[in-house]
């Protein structure tokens, strides 16, 4: 029993000296560490678990963790000691290997400084895409200010601040992409249909040097997600395979199915049991060092900084395959590329659902058309004037309020009956979608435009069913303006 024990175990006299070690033991310590009768135990456990278990032994209380001895510069197995006293007086110490535990509560703490990161890009984009706002309109304010004739000068420096504000607003949408807070669109899409679209795209960005193939299979699945964050993907991750591959080679892109009946490891996420829709990726590259792989998802962190590598791009397919509902599984090693397996939810519909309108539901009133009065709603200040200007110049009577509280307030106390609503959705006190939801008890059907640069899940949720619109930041006045203009003549 003692040699066949699944744990490892010790057997020891009545004086604590060893008097056998079972197969499982062996095994752990491996054969640059024998194991002979009448030793001291200490002797099988490292250094610095020596002390705890000498005053065990000594009778002292029992160490939580102990680690058995390893050749130099190796961590040796951390193992759960228990004592079994026998009746001679001798013992035998059960010895439970933990390894698994460290590597899950490593994991736990990946994944929560990753979630903490990804709260901290979603606040910093929310403020930076205001003052984005902000800069490109205060840009095409100017330009159109110059006139007929402008400056060719001014004019140039103005489209200069115009382009690095758009360019900085690309970013952002990278930062909610890792965040998982951008505003989805999903659809049902067919994932093959999806991969022949982009292959097509793919080839003349990839260069002669390297060959694409694809492998599609039969019958094709359906998956739901946002078309365009689908495509982003595809692209982020064939031009990291590019620049992986300096001197060519080979792009495979692949759909499949897979059941897991137990959940799986090997990416940032563990993938629970289920049926899963595949899409693959890979690439007869460079390869991952496995001292990089588990790093590669994180923002900014790049191995190709002095090739113009932002560490976003996998960052960014991180957070659309997660918020889409789906995992990611990486298999990589140095000389024999890189192999990434995205798994979607595996969706049983082949074409979408045409949702049907309850039959004693009444059709609400058409929105009022005109030119006023519109509630504005932001916190902002800047961004308020801002937004307030271009409206105005469109021809609106625009009411303003800084909160949904003094929103609210301005109906009540001057009977303000608004055609229309835009909206911050986040703010001190009430948010956008609350306020939009209590101004439509007083007014069925006002037609709503939400605006924000860090959306959270409760925009995402029944926005096309509510009616309400959204319009992302940083935007320009010109699409503020035509977003309402829309809103209200639909």
């Amino acid at each position: 029993m003692f040699e066949h024990l699944p744990d490892a175990a010790l057997l020891l006299d009545a004086e604590k000296r060893v008097l056998a070690a079972n197969r499982a033991l062996l095994l752990a310590l491996g054969p640059m560490q024998p194991v002979r009768p009448g030793m001291a135990p200490e002797r099988l456990f490292a250094a610095a678990s020596r002390p705890a278990l000498a005053a065990w032994l000594q009778g002292g209380a029992a160490p939580a963790e102990l680690r058995l001895v390893a050749p130099e510069g190796r961590a040796g197995h951390p193992v759960a000691p228990k004592g079994i006293a026998m009746p001679d007086r001798g013992m035998v110490l059960l010895l439970h290997d933990v390894t698994q535990r460290h590597a899950m509560a490593a994991e736990m703490a990946e994944s929560d400084r990753l979630q903490a990161l990804g709260r901290l890009a979603g606040g910093i984009a929310h403020d930076f895409n205001n003052l984005l706002a902000v800069v490109l309109g205060a840009a095409d304010h100017a330009t159109s200010s110059l006139g007929p004739s402008p400056d060719p000068a001014v004019a140039g420096e103005l489209e200069q601040i115009r382009q690095a504000a758009q360019r900085g607003a690309a970013l952002v949408r990278q930062l909610l992409a890792y965040a998982r807070q951008q505003v989805l669109a999903p659809k049902l899409v067919s994932l093959n249909g999806a991969v022949e679209g982009m292959a097509r795209l793919l080839r003349p960005l990839l260069g002669r040097q390297i060959s694409l193939e694809v492998t599609l299979d039969e019958p094709g699945r359906m998956v739901r997600i946002d078309p365009s964050q689908l495509d982003r993907v595809l692209m982020n991750l064939a031009m990291n395979a590019r620049q992986a591959m300096p001197e060519g080679g080979r792009l495979t892109l692949s759909t499949g199915r897979a059941l897991l009946l137990e959940p799986l490891a090997g990416g940032p996420e563990e993938v629970p049991p289920g049926r899963w829709t595949v899409l693959e990726v890979a690439d007869t590259g460079t390869g991952i060092p496995p001292e990089l792989l588990s790093r590669i998802f994180e923002p900014f962190f790049t191995s190709r900084a002095q090739q113009g590598g932002t560490g976003l791009g996998l960052a960014t397919v991180h957070g659309i395959v997660r918020q889409s509902g789906g995992h990611l599984l990486v298999d990589s090693a140095p000389g024999r590329g890189t192999r990434i397996r995205i798994l979607l939810p595996r969706v049983e519909e082949t074409e979408p659902v045409a949702v049907k309108a309850a039959a004693a539901a009444p059709a609400p009133p058409p929105p009022r058309q005109g030119t006023g009065p519109l509630l504005l709603v932001e916190d902002e200040a800047p961004l308020r004037s801002l937004a307030e200007r271009a409206l105005r110049r469109a021809g609106w009577e625009v009411v303003v309020a800084e909160d949904g509280e003094a929103a609210l307030a301005l109906v009540e106390e001057t009977a303000l009956a608004p055609v229309a609503v835009v909206s911050d959705v986040m703010m001190p006190g009430m948010g956008g979608v609350a306020l939009a939801s209590e101004l439509r008890q007083r007014f069925p059907g006002l037609p709503v435009l939400l605006v924000s640069g860090y959306a959270a899940s409760v925009v995402q949720n029944g926005l096309d069913e509510s009616g309400m619109k959204y319009l992302a930041k940083p935007y320009r006045p010109a699409e503020l303006v035509e977003a309402v203009k829309a809103l209200v003549e639909a």
